[in-house]
């Protein structure tokens, strides 16, 4: 969105969608708030006692999952690039059943916290640990920016504030819930908002169908001026080299959920691998049910919102595409439930990511792990969550951006070329050692971290080059997974003495009787 653009659209009424946006935030503390009561020890803090049952748990991993990216982005890319852009929902969805073959139980036996927990267990290694805490913390706040980005896009298209206002409001309104309660409170909070975003991207385009039924207007292929919109691996929206994007997209998308920091926590919160399992089935339903709507949206914004293209905000066609097809205020309501939905998405992926940084920021800054929630330990928990929440928003709120999607699936490049063969190739593969695992995470995490800044820092050119750079996965994912499995193999020496017995751990249901001295 151009600098200091006024985007309200003329239409549309700010003060339902402020009202809107008020009973969102006061939900969400008032919520947030019942889960303090039930945090009291280290443990509540960080995963929820360990007790979170599957269908909660797969509400509040959709919930935190479904970000400004699946709420506004996908649809403001098929309005804008067309049908080529479904693999985003698809590739959503679709890694989360790659998470369930190969991840979800064994991460779930490994009694780990966090993600730098699990590579030390796993691996026995301190610099591991420490290179894992680095790259969750950078790919939360790589992640973090498209949704405070996108709170301020959101209530500048209602309302035409400031564009920083919106990214402080949830980065104020996380950051009360986060240190309020932890994981117990955004437990509650994001199950809670699951329900909430699914209710308000499908009750209004129930309406917007109907209107668009009973007046017969073209159809958004013929709206689209001109085939490319429809016809996949066009290059449809100015993308060089389509066949290798979409594969890029496809590779981040798919391997790149393992490798989300705020979505793997979740993971510890059940109280065994076979309810990690059922919960990831439940995630995979509930997705689904959500992502058949946000294409809809870009779609018929090519028949009534076309103009939102050529003026940088596609990105905003769920937001205003109610008001402008249904007419006074029962437009106007439709679009603030829109905009409710929007902020509970990016209150819920905030709260997410926000938890998983501040968590590794406060152990491996402070490494004390205590039995209780003593007040010194929260102090510091504390602490890392303002922290956490205050880099990404002061970035967010200085840069420009990208396509709210496009910016996310960037974040999933370097999950992707990262945490992904950490994770396979630790669980699977008893001979992956300290040195090969350390190599893979530098050169994934290195080239695609290169690779990433220099696309959002507008560097990246035109041609092969350029496509190579934004869309990464193709390249960086493969060669990581070489990397680590060549040098693993190079340096056996390296392998962690303890090796066998934490496989067995990783691969033994829980009610098998076993001796883990």
């Amino acid at each position: 969105m151009p600098a200091g653009l006024h985007v309200v659209d003329p239409g549309l009424s700010p003060v339902a969608s402020v009202v809107a946006v008020l009973l969102v935030t006061t939900a969400t503390l008032v919520v947030g708030a019942f889960g303090l009561r039930l945090s009291r020890t280290t443990s509540d803090f960080y995963v929820a006692g360990r007790a979170v049952t599957p269908g909660w748990n797969a509400s509040a991993i959709s919930g935190e999952y479904l970000s400004a990216a699946s709420f506004l982005g996908v649809a403001g890319l098929v309005l804008t690039a067309g049908t080529d852009m479904l693999w985003f929902p698809v590739g959503y969805t679709a890694g989360y059943l790659v998470l369930l073959v190969l991840v979800a139980a064994p991460l779930r036996r490994s009694g780990a916290y966090t993600l730098p927990d699990f590579a030390e267990a796993r691996l026995e290694s301190a610099r591991v640990r420490n290179a894992a805490s680095l790259l969750v913390v950078g790919i939360g706040w790589l992640y973090l920016i498209p949704q405070l980005q996108g709170a301020g896009l959101a209530l500048r298209a209602v309302t035409g504030a400031p564009r920083w206002v919106g990214g402080v409001v949830v980065a104020v309104v996380v950051l009360l819930n986060v240190v309020a309660g932890g994981m117990r409170s955004i437990t509650f909070v994001q199950a809670f908002q699951y329900w909430l975003k699914l209710t308000a991207i499908a009750v209004p385009l129930f309406f917007v169908l109907l209107v668009w039924h009973s007046q017969g207007p073209p159809s958004p292929a013929a709206a689209a001026g001109g085939a490319d919109w429809v016809r996949p691996l066009s290059g449809t929206g100015g993308r060089e080299h389509p066949l290798y994007g979409t594969y890029s997209i496809v590779l981040a998308l798919f391997f790149g959920t393992m490798g989300l920091p705020h979505v793997l926590v979740r993971f510890y919160t059940n109280p065994d691998g076979r309810g990690a399992r059922r919960t990831t089935r439940t995630v995979i339903a509930l997705l689904g049910a959500f992502y058949l709507f946000p294409p809809v949206y870009g779609a018929l914004g090519r028949v009534y919102a076309s103009d939102l293209v050529a003026g940088g905000q596609a990105d905003t066609v769920v937001l205003l595409l109610p008001s402008r097809l249904v007419p006074g205020l029962g437009g106007q309501l439709l679009s603030a439930l829109t905009t409710a939905g929007a902020f509970a998405a990016f209150l819920s992926t905030s709260s997410g990511l926000t938890m998983s940084i501040a968590g590794v920021l406060h152990q491996d800054l402070r490494r004390r792990r205590t039995g209780r929630a003593r007040p010194d330990t929260l102090r510091g928990f504390r602490s890392a969550t303002v922290v956490a929440i205050s880099v990404p928003l002061a970035l967010a709120v200085s840069s420009g951006s990208l396509s709210l999607a496009d910016t996310v699936g960037l974040a999933f490049a370097v999950a992707a070329s990262t945490f992904c063969p950490l994770l396979v190739l630790g669980i699977w593969w008893r001979r992956l050692s300290r040195t090969g695992a350390l190599a893979g995470l530098v050169v994934g995490g290195g080239l695609a971290s290169a690779a990433v800044l220099t696309t959002m820092a507008g560097l990246a050119g035109d041609g092969w080059g350029g496509s190579l750079l934004a869309q990464p996965a193709a390249w960086t994912v493969p060669l990581a997974f070489a990397v680590m499995v060549a040098v693993s193999l190079a340096t056996p020496d390296s392998l962690p003495p303890n090796v066998s017995r934490t496989m067995v751990r990783l691969h033994t249901p829980e009610d098998v009787a076993v001796d883990r001295r």
